[in-house]
């Protein structure tokens, strides 16, 4: 088989969750070249529609349902919606996330409890639920989880302390590697990718406080660009890699490396 036919996605459905943005977004424009028809879930209507206006122009076929991840009690007929809609998803990218800046003291509860619910509890339903319908009864899947680095080490004290936001990408990751093991029989992979520090909405605010630091402790001295999470979400979601499964795999200028 030709190396590009390997990364080629004609035909397949991608359902990505908090894609209206962000990097859920640039996922969706990498799958979307690739020949995917992209699913984007969120929150709110008008970002849906800018996100599938700016898909449009470049081509690419998109569907916006929204959807919140923290009402577990939507997730199931949404998907079922979904499919019904839109066809089979062959691949899931859990993107949506919340995050919560606090001393550990004081950090409040609905705040834990939302991050959890979203990070968490919601990639689990919504998975266990594309799982059900559409991957397992196919013997066939992608699953990318969009973790952190923020999963895989503590936070650094210059930085606004996050405990939820990293207790939430740590379960991520484990979830990661429990679940592609659990799979690995079933021809569905499951893989991560931890992002290190990237300019988008959720990080505006720990960026502003901490860039400078930021920098300073990041091999390549600089934050991720729109481009460089694509390469990955493509890989992950494509047959090219089709013996790689429970993975977590941080892109984060060199962070990790320390």
């Amino acid at each position: 088989m030709p190396l590009k036919e390997l990364f080629d996605l004609s035909g397949k459905i991608a359902l990505i969750t908090g894609g209206s943005r962000g990097l859920g977004l640039q996922i969706a424009e990498a799958l979307g070249e690739y020949g995917a028809t992209v699913i984007l879930t969120a929150r709110k209507q008008n970002e849906l529609d800018e996100a599938k206006a700016h898909l449009a122009d470049l081509g690419i076929t998109a569907h916006v349902y929204t959807n919140d991840l923290s009402d577990f009690g939507s997730i199931d007929a949404a998907v079922e919606r979904m499919v019904s809609e839109v066809g089979q998803i062959d691949i899931l990218v859990n993107n949506a996330g919340a995050t919560w800046g606090a001393p550990t003291a004081e950090h409040p509860l609905d705040a834990w409890l939302k991050v959890i619910n979203v990070n968490l509890n919601g990639t689990f339903l919504i998975t266990q639920s594309v799982l059900k319908r559409c991957m397992l009864p196919r013997g066939a899947g992608r699953i990318v989880n969009v973790a952190s680095v923020a999963g895989l080490k503590g936070n650094d004290p210059r930085m606004t302390p996050t405990v939820a936001y990293n207790t939430s990408k740590g379960g991520l990751v484990n979830f990661t590697r429990a679940l592609a093991a659990e799979m690995a029989d079933k021809g569905v992979t499951v893989n991560s990718i931890c992002p290190g520090y990237f300019p988008t909405k959720m990080t505006k605010g720990t960026i502003a406080y901490g860039e400078q630091s930021i920098l300073e402790n990041t091999p390549m001295h600089r934050l991720g660009g729109e481009h460089d999470l694509k390469g990955l979400a493509l890989l992950l979601s494509s047959d090219a890699s089709a013996f790689m499964t429970g993975q977590n795999i941080a892109v984060d200028g060199g962070v990790t490396a320390l």
